[in-house]
């Protein structure tokens, strides 16, 4: 009786989840058929005012990120706040994360030690999430895409290895490579992998971004994206990002 009681509750958020995942993908017509923006997987820089905002400050987070990667030992890994994509996607220890935003959710001690990236990152229109993505020496993100193309993913590169041939992501067929101060930005609903072979650390700053859409579809597109913070997916990421934060406070020191 007591593994059923436990288990009940888990099937019921599972199968919330995925009617929730069906219903987006359904609406993909909708999204590709209303967007401003070109329907490819990767999208050219220039296309968006807000990149220069972020690569004329890279540097500034650059300093910023490193005082964080001083505390690397201590914080979460990718499956320790997105505990159901996670499971899929990352069961190692070499994908760390540092989070800002989630959602539309700010994580506000998080944003308290990196004032000027969150003051960069909050003069982006439409800015949902936001976090330092941190790939250790060998790691391998496997092919998936991600829940809603209502969304564009901007990558600042912040910290690249020498040989940055090493070290990529591949959205649908097209492979690129990050470069310092420089930003990918991608259609994620597509699907892409990542990796990092060389024996250096990469780190990008990671955002979702509303994705610029005709009215009055643009409406239902940010009315989709809040109903998508109050899913229990996102719920359950912010709660695990609360118990990081509670330990994470304890070591570090400015």
């Amino acid at each position: 009786m007591k593994n059923t009681e436990v288990s009940q509750p888990l099937i019921k958020k599972l199968i919330v989840n995925k009617l929730g995942r069906n219903l987006l993908w359904q609406l993909e017509k909708f999204i590709t058929r209303y967007s401003l923006v070109d329907k490819t997987p990767f999208f050219e820089p220039e296309q968006f005012e807000w990149v220069s905002t972020l690569e004329n400050n890279w540097q500034e987070i650059r300093q910023e990120l490193d005082a964080i990667l001083q505390y690397s030992d201590s914080l979460p890994r990718f499956q320790d706040i997105s505990t159901e994509q996670g499971r899929h996607i990352s069961q190692d220890n070499l994908w760390k994360t540092f989070f800002l935003y989630g959602y539309g959710v700010k994580m506000a001690q998080n944003c308290g030690y990196c004032p000027q990236t969150t003051r960069i990152i909050e003069q982006i229109p439409g800015l949902k999430t936001a976090f330092f993505s941190i790939l250790l020496p060998g790691k391998h993100i496997p092919e998936h895409r991600g829940p809603y193309k209502g969304v564009l993913r901007c990558h600042l590169a912040l910290k690249v290895p020498q040989n940055k041939e090493q070290c990529g992501i591949k959205v649908n067929d097209q492979v690129r490579h990050w470069e310092a101060g420089k930003t990918l930005i991608f259609d994620d609903s597509y699907l892409h992998e990542a990796w990092n072979q060389s024996d250096e650390v990469r780190v990008v700053l990671f955002l979702d971004i509303v994705r610029p859409m005709k009215f009055p579809a643009s409406i239902l597109n940010h009315l989709l994206i809040n109903l998508i913070r109050w899913s229990p997916y996102i719920r359950d990421a912010h709660k695990n990002q609360q118990q990081w934060d509670k330990a994470f406070a304890q070591v570090f020191k400015r």
